[in-house]
């Protein structure tokens, strides 16, 4: 028997699988010739990846199915380490919407870390909710901090959502907006974002991690790559916390076609092409010194640019 279905776990070399809408989970292995095909990521077949099998009988531990192929992605969300390799990881694929989560404190967010994924979600063509997370924390200590980060990403075009797991606000919003989607978590480690699926579905049982009172940074609490069927409709991907995020296969000519609102006035500047680091005439530079773009996410983009040159 053959079929196709969607990859729902990776757990190294064996995954699970289902044929979504239906939630039907069983076992399976991925076949060697697939395996060297594609040998250029860590990782040949992600979550969310739609796959066509092979099946004798009926799919148990013992007797898996086994993985042939697999079809053409919608598109995907790819990351390079940052130790310098040029080995590269596809997080998940076939999304709906990436839900980047972040939190002003526990740990601080770190807005290079936070703009590399942004631009990676637009080079692959997915959708952007900016989740803004545990504010019961800070938010009547850090008011304008927290206007700070809103008018920095709402003007470049990101949605940003305040929710607290601890209080319910925007709980009820985030489950709404996941609604028939298939939804990719991500954030650094520490970030909550464990407790978020929990709270949309407390069924759930991702796992659940501490902070590390002493450098303020979360522990690695989630190790494997799983998709999990929300009751309220939709999939959420939970994904190990995240340390680095590198980016895959981008010139640094193109970087700023990936910043939305640098894309919008770049027709304006004087010479094409254009860094936006020391040509005169520079619309995007004078967009910034305007405060039309912000300075925090310019200087990712110079970031960007650096980082560019260190894996040549």
């Amino acid at each position: 028997m053959e079929g196709v279905a969607t990859v729902i776990k990776n757990a190294g070399s064996h995954y699970l699988l289902s044929a979504l809408p239906a939630w039907e989970p069983f076992p399976a292995v991925l076949r060697g010739r697939v395996r060297l095909e594609r040998s250029g990521s860590t990782n040949p077949v992600a979550v969310g990846d739609r796959v066509r099998y092979a099946l004798e009988g009926t799919a148990t531990e013992e007797h898996p199915a086994v993985i042939k192929e697999i079809l053409p992605r919608d598109n995907y969300l790819i990351r390079r380490s940052t130790n310098l390799s040029r080995q590269s990881h596809v997080i998940a694929a076939n999304l709906d919407q990436a839900v980047i989560i972040v939190s002003l404190l526990f740990p601080e967010v770190k807005l290079p870390f936070l703009d590399r994924i942004l631009v990676t979600c637009e080079v692959y063509k997915v959708s952007v909710l900016i989740v803004l997370a545990k504010v019961d924390l800070y938010k009547e200590e850090l008011p304008e901090q927290v206007t700070a980060f809103r008018r920095i990403y709402e003007g470049a075009g990101y949605p940003v959502l305040e929710t607290s797991v601890r209080s319910g606000e925007g709980i009820e919003t985030l489950r709404e907006r996941c609604r028939g989607r298939v939804n990719l978590f991500s954030g650094e480690s520490g970030v909550g974002k464990s407790s978020l699926i929990k709270a949309l579905d407390p069924s759930l049982d991702p796992k659940i991690g501490k902070i590390s009172a002493a450098h303020l940074q979360g522990k690695h609490t989630t190790s494997l790559y799983e998709m999990y069927k929300i009751g309220s409709g939709g999939y959420v991907i939970d994904t190990p916390g995240l340390r680095g995020f590198g980016l895959v296969d981008l010139e640094k000519e193109e970087i700023s076609k990936y910043f939305p609102e640098m894309l919008a006035v770049t027709d304006d500047c004087r010479f094409v092409p254009c860094t936006h680091t020391h040509e005169p005439g520079c619309a995007v530079k004078a967009a910034v010194d305007e405060g039309r773009i912000s300075a925090e996410r310019y200087n990712s983009y110079l970031g960007m640019l650096e980082e560019d040159r260190k894996f040549r």
